[in-house]
Formats: C-alpha cells, structure tokens, sequence
C-alpha cells in the first residue's frame, strides 16, 4: 500500500486530541506481518498530527532492521525528545536497544505510557504500530504479568529442547494454559514454563487484567491469505536485495551472539548458519519464507479474536473512521462541560 501525500495540518485538526478526557486516546494499528501497517501509520501520522510508538519486539533493535521490517529512518532529537524519524514522523521506542539487552512486555508498557504522556502533552496523536500481541494486550487490556524475572540458565536448557515436549511439559502443568498462550511460539511456552516453575503458581492463573490505561481504538488491514502470502514474498525478496545477508555478518562481526535476545528475529539465526557453510542459501530462504508465513498465520489467529479492531481495505477507510473517532471525541468533551451562565 502506498500511503498518500499527507494533509496540511491546521489548529482544528490539533485540536481534535483532546485532553480532556480521563484516559489518553491512542489509536492502533494491529495486523500480521506485511500486511502494511507502517505505512498506514505514517499516512495517519500526517493526516492527524501523531507521533509512533512502535510495537514491535524485535525492531526495538539496533542493527536489526533490514530483516526485521524496520522503516528507514534516522535516530535523532524530535521537540526535545530522542526518536527514530521517519519521513518526518517520529517513532519512539524503536531502533534503541542492543540486540544482547532482553525487552520485556511490562517494561515496553512503562516505555510506551510514558511516551503517550508525552504525546499527548504537545497535543498530538498518540499512534501505537505492530504485531506483537502481547506488548499491544499488554497496554490496551492492561494485563498483570507474574512478577518473575528471567531466567537465562533454564532459557537456554528448554532451547534446546523441541517445540512439542515443551507444550507436553506445559498442558501437564498447567492443562488451562493452552487457552492464553501461543502454544506455536516457542518463546511463549518457554516463558509459561519459566512462570510455573518459579513462582510456583499455573500461568492461567498468573495473568489478569488491570484497570484500563487508555481509551483505543484499534485498526487493522485486512488481507487475503493469498495477497498476505504474496506481500510476505515480496518483502523478503527485496530484504535480501537490500543486503539482509551482510546485515547479519555485520552483526556477528561486532560479537553479537546468536543467543542474543534480539537475534530471535526471525531468519537471523539461520542466516548466521548460511555464513558458517552449514547450509545452503535456497533452503534458507525458503525457512525464511515459510516461518514468516506461520508467524503471520499466528498473529492472525491473535488479533481476529479482538472484535473490537475495525478492519478497512486502503488508507482512506482508516482515515474516515479515525477522523469520526476524533469528532466523537469533541461532541462528547462539549457534552460533559458544565455551562456557565
């Protein structure tokens, strides 16, 4: 999708983020991979004045971002702030991290509210862009996470175990889990294993939901499983001409291991296998493809359980809904006003 040229911003349309309301508004943008959110993001961002807060657990990274889908951009200052820019958008919360540091869904929920505090203070639009579902639950629903902290010793004893004995090892622990956790996402079930075991409690147990932080709404782009798929293709076609494979051996080059929390990025170990000579280039693109197919058909499965995101086709639905969401927002402000006679 290709965004249209923004619109000139005026007063009335800054305006239209209010605040007064008793929870910031944040608008969503949620959907699989590829399936062109960042795009709409920005078009949004121009359209009603926002700023980005990017929702994606492995573009938080830097040095990490041909292969991870990273909008080209710059970091840099933005109203005093540091941000990533991009097209003259900033994004918060994206490229800041090294790629050894771990990132937890409670402490990009503490990041993403501060940088919501801060948007909406100049009166801007807050934008929150990924697919990673729990950071996005995390804020939208807020969930309270076990307090357990990670454990790298038992992290790296499950890696090296297959995916289906750590589910086994899970259900007869905890048979209710399979409900809340992605029982395809290795990363998921370790985590639920790591929470059972040391805090001594079930992990559907674990998990509940807190008071709400911000009023959303949430917009997603729907596709076909065909265009998705194709739009998959396309995109990792053009990472690797854009120079995915030297953006991985820069990476081993600077001693970044591949344990590192940011290296879990999809295709970033198996290229580093390329490198080594251990496999062929054919089979590890076609990994890539594939896994990058059922990650998508994961966060699919995730966000089409949320009746709440409103699906559009092109920018200019997206556009329409968000500017009725706004001017709801304004008559219902003048409504609740008390008059002054």
């Amino acid at each position: 999708m290709r965004p249209r040229s923004p619109k000139k911003q005026t007063s009335r349309t800054r305006r239209k983020v209010s605040r007064l309301h008793a929870l910031p508004r944040v608008l969503f943008v949620v959907g699989p991979t590829a399936s062109g959110k960042t795009d709409l993001a920005i078009t949004l961002a121009k359209e009603f004045d926002g700023e980005i807060i990017n929702a994606d657990a492995r573009q938080i990274y830097r040095g990490l971002t041909i292969g991870t889908g990273k909008p080209k951009g710059r970091r840099g200052v933005w109203e005093g702030k540091k941000a990533y820019i991009v097209q003259g958008v900033p994004h918060y919360l994206m490229d800041f991290l090294p790629p050894e540091e771990p990132f937890s869904a409670p402490e990009w929920r503490t990041s993403a509210l501060k940088a919501i505090r801060g948007i909406t203070a100049r009166r801007h639009l807050p934008i929150v862009v990924g697919g990673t579902g729990l950071y996005l639950s995390s804020l939208i629903d807020h969930f309270q996470f076990p307090e357990v902290k990670a454990q790298p010793g038992l992290r790296l004893e499950y890696e090296r175990k297959p995916l289906d004995d750590l589910v086994r090892l899970l259900l007869a622990v905890d048979p209710d889990s399979g409900n809340i956790v992605d029982l395809k996402n290795k990363r998921r079930v370790i985590r639920a294993l790591e929470v059972v075991t040391f805090s001594g409690k079930k992990f559907s147990e674990a998990r509940r939901l807190g008071e709400p932080l911000v009023e959303a709404l949430q917009i997603g782009i729907v596709r076909s499983k065909e265009e998705l798929y194709s739009r998959i293709h396309v995109s990792i076609e053009h990472m690797l001409e854009e120079g995915l494979i030297e953006e991985v051996r820069t990476l081993i080059k600077k001693g970044v291991s591949v344990d590192s929390p940011g290296m879990t990025a999809i295709g970033y170990r198996d290229f580093v296998r390329y490198l080594r000579g251990e496999c062929s280039l054919d089979e590890i693109i076609e990994n890539f493809k594939q896994k990058t197919r059922q990650y998508a058909r994961r966060q699919w499965t995730w966000f089409k359980k949320d009746d709440r995101i409103r699906w559009v086709t092109d920018d200019a639905e997206a556009g329409r809904i968000v500017r009725e969401w706004l001017g709801e927002s304004r008559r219902s402000t003048r409504r609740s006003s008390p008059r002054v006679s």
